[in-house]
C-alpha cells in the first residue's frame, strides 16, 4: 500500500506542477500584453501629437486627447473583432 500512497502523492505533485506553470505562463503573457499595449500607447500618442495636432487650433489639447481616444478605441475593437473571428475558425 506504501507504493499506491506515493503514486497518489506524485499525481497531486504534477498537478500542482502544472497549475504552477500554467499561472506563471498566464502572468508573463499579462506582464507582455501591458508592455505591448504602452509601447502602442506612446506611439499612438507620438503620431497624435506630430501629426494630427499640427492642423489643429493651438491649446487644442482637449481636441487632441478626443483623437487619441477615438484612434486607441477604433484600434481594440478591430484587433478584438479579428481576434474574435480567428477564435471561431479554430474552434469550429
Amino acid at each position: 500500500m506504501p507504493n499506491n500512497s506515493r503514486k497518489k502523492e506524485t499525481k497531486k505533485e504534477k498537478k500542482l506542477h502544472t497549475e504552477l506553470i500554467k499561472q506563471m505562463l498566464t502572468l508573463a503573457t499579462s506582464g507582455f500584453g501591458l508592455v505591448a499595449a504602452l509601447a502602442w500607447n506612446s506611439l499612438i500618442q507620438e503620431f497624435v501629437n506630430s501629426y494630427v495636432k499640427k492642423f489643429l487650433p493651438a491649446n487644442s489639447g482637449i481636441i487632441s486627447l478626443f483623437v487619441y481616444a477615438l484612434v486607441v478605441t477604433i484600434l481594440a475593437v478591430f484587433i478584438t473583432y479579428q481576434l474574435s473571428r480567428i477564435l471561431d475558425k479554430v474552434e469550429s
